[in-house]
């Protein structure tokens, strides 16, 4: 079974990491039994042993690649940022859909070396193509409602009352007015000494006018403290894709065969660079006969921690995009 280099030679470390790790797998496990309807505790249980091998597989070869790589694809960030700074590992909240571990890398694309306590930042839709904070909005096509009636009012602040990287309301880009307190599937995590972080969340619907994707940030030069990540910049915005062949398995299963949205495959989406894993596209692992029962996305992004790249504007230089009824990055 492959294992990751361990983070500190010979002294429980690594026990306690894979014991954590396990926990987590488990509780991703129980997650997929509950969405397929099927299966037992045990069989859950020896699903998650090969999991967690799986895992160790992944962080070992990122961990293992020594070439150096191209800068990461710069993208836009969209207008449903929100700068809530929700510290977790687990961002599923009440969402339900096919389990999702995000394996995530950010290195130093000149020298190679893992950004150590730096921050990584994700968010996305729902399996029914919707955003938390902008429910009213639904999915662009007449599909995927919103969960309920949103809270009254419009947000002023995060849940937490803090701004964050770039100020309330993240910067440019174009957003859009919040509808809603919610903040499922969305949170950011400090990298480890290796450059890690790993989310657990459930693989992406799709809505009006884009490919299946997740957004995300790397922030830099800042430091974690009680208000949230104080200091430093952004210094990538970008977005993950996954393959084709993953997101139609996911078409019939539901809540995501629910979604009456015309998709737009990954060759037809305007936004995504066409360069594979530079571009953001995901190495995925999963059962092809039973997406259901979870898929591992992993991607080292290679990034400038000195740049500054709050994902403003549109891709290519042209005008900021402007909020509609619909998402449209």
């Amino acid at each position: 079974m492959p294992t990751i280099p361990p983070e500190e030679p010979d002294n429980g470390h690594v026990s306690r990491l894979v014991s954590r790790r396990r926990m987590l797998l488990l509780s991703g496990a129980a997650g997929a039994v509950a969405l397929s309807g099927a299966g037992t505790v045990a069989n859950a249980a020896d699903r998650d042993t090969a999991a967690v091998g799986t895992l160790d597989a992944v962080k070992a070869a990122a961990f293992k690649s020594s070439a150096c790589m191209s800068l990461t694809a710069e993208q836009i960030e969209g207008p449903y940022y929100l700068d809530y700074e929700l510290f977790r590992k687990n961002v599923v909240e009440d969402r339900t859909g096919i389990p999702l571990l995000l394996v995530l890398r950010a290195v130093d694309s000149a020298t190679c070396k893992p950004l150590r306590n730096s921050a990584i930042e994700i968010w996305h839709c729902d399996a029914s193509g919707v955003y938390s904070g902008y429910t009213q909005n639904g999915n662009g096509g007449g599909g995927g409602t919103p969960p309920g009636p949103p809270p009254s009012g419009t947000p002023t602040a995060p849940p937490d009352g803090t701004g964050g990287p770039g100020g309330p309301g993240g910067g440019g880009g174009g957003h859009a007015t919040p509808t809603d307190d919610l903040t499922w599937l969305r949170g950011i995590q400090m990298t480890d000494h290796q450059g890690f972080v790993t989310f657990r969340t459930v693989f992406p619907g799709w809505y009006a006018g884009r490919a299946v994707h997740v957004h995300t940030k790397v922030h830099t030069g800042g430091t974690r403290t009680s208000d949230g990540y104080t200091g430093g910049r952004t210094c990538h915005t970008g977005q993950f894709y996954f393959s084709e062949d993953a997101v139609k398995a996911t078409g019939a299963i539901a809540p995501y065969s629910a979604n009456t949205v015309t998709r737009v495959t990954l060759d037809q989406d305007s936004i995504y660079p066409g360069t594979g894993t530079r571009g953001g596209l995901l190495k995925l692992v999963y059962d092809k006969r039973h997406i259901e029962r979870g898929v591992i996305g992993s991607l080292t992004m290679a990034v400038d921690p000195t740049a500054t790249n709050n994902g403003e504007g549109s891709p290519g230089g042209g005008p900021a995009p402007t909020a509609s009824p619909s998402p449209s990055a």
